[in-house]
């Protein structure tokens, strides 16, 4: 039997990247597995090619071959009543709702100044509000389940430090730790644990070369995103392990926490 055998996980931003490899790696643990994605661009702003729907048939395919069922649905985070609607739909067919991953995501670079309103917005509305309603259109079943439950919100190195040319993206990241910290007290009685996880770059294809432009422009910034340990970049996988972990109860008595995967970045 794996960790999550009988549970229901729903992930946000399931159709390729970390949200994949978490699905897949839930999957593998035993659960059962609700996965959107907007599979289209998210804004103007973001330069690398977003997922698509066979980016997310292929995730309910990986989870089908764990041996598990899932209910994969186009849907966007920013859109309350598709999140509630899909959450019903995966519930009245699975049973329950046990575990909330909260990885949807987007990020584009930028001077803080010469960000445009609209560019600072759309980081905003998915990264820090659409993880709010993804909270808002999961928590009222984990209540009133009262089964207990684990939400897993990815954030990143940037919630927890100022790195250049990310404004945006920090401010949304250093939100939902905010986010995460007031829910563990608020659901705590309920039995529900809530917990950030804080990656430093992950191999998802979430990138382009502008970073790496604005780092030539000020060489004396690049020193706060070089890592500890001898390795650049780490895996969706190695994210998927640790959100399993936190799913698990294994990570029972933990909750509030902010769990670095970060290749020491946070050190330096």
């Amino acid at each position: 039997m794996g960790r999550l055998t009988g549970k229901v996980a729903f992930i946000t931003g399931a159709a390729r990247g970390q949200g994949r490899a978490e699905a897949v790696r839930l999957a593998a643990e035993g659960a059962d597995i609700i996965a959107i994605d907007l599979v289209d661009n998210p804004s103007e702003y973001v330069k690398y090619p977003p997922a698509t729907q066979a980016d997310l048939d292929r995730t309910a395919e990986l989870v089908k071959e764990q041996g598990r069922r899932v209910l994969a649905r186009k849907a966007d985070v920013r859109d309350l009543a598709g999140l509630e609607a899909v959450v019903r739909e995966g519930v009245a067919e699975f049973g329950r709702l046990d575990v909330v991953v909260a990885n949807a995501g987007i990020v584009n670079y930028g001077r803080t100044w010469e960000l445009t309103e609209e560019q600072w917005q759309d980081v905003i509305d998915v990264n820090l509000t659409g993880v709010w309603k993804t909270v808002k259109a999961t928590v009222p079943i984990l209540i009133e389940q009262g089964q207990g439950g684990s939400i897993i919100i990815i954030s990143s190195v940037a919630g927890l430090k100022g790195l250049p040319f990310l404004a945006h993206y920090a401010s949304s990241k250093h939100g939902v730790v905010g986010l995460a910290k007031t829910l563990a007290n608020e659901l705590a009685e309920h039995d529900i644990r809530v917990n950030t996880i804080h990656p430093h770059g992950v191999r998802t294809g979430m990138t382009d070369d502008s970073m790496r432009d604005f780092l030539g422009q000020s060489p004396m910034l690049a020193p706060l995103y070089m890592p500890a340990l001898p390795y650049q970049m780490v895996e969706p996988e190695d994210i998927a392990n640790m959100v399993a972990f936190l799913a698990s109860d294994e990570a029972k008595y933990i909750t509030g926490s902010q769990m670095r995967v970060d290749l020491g970045t946070l050190n330096r």
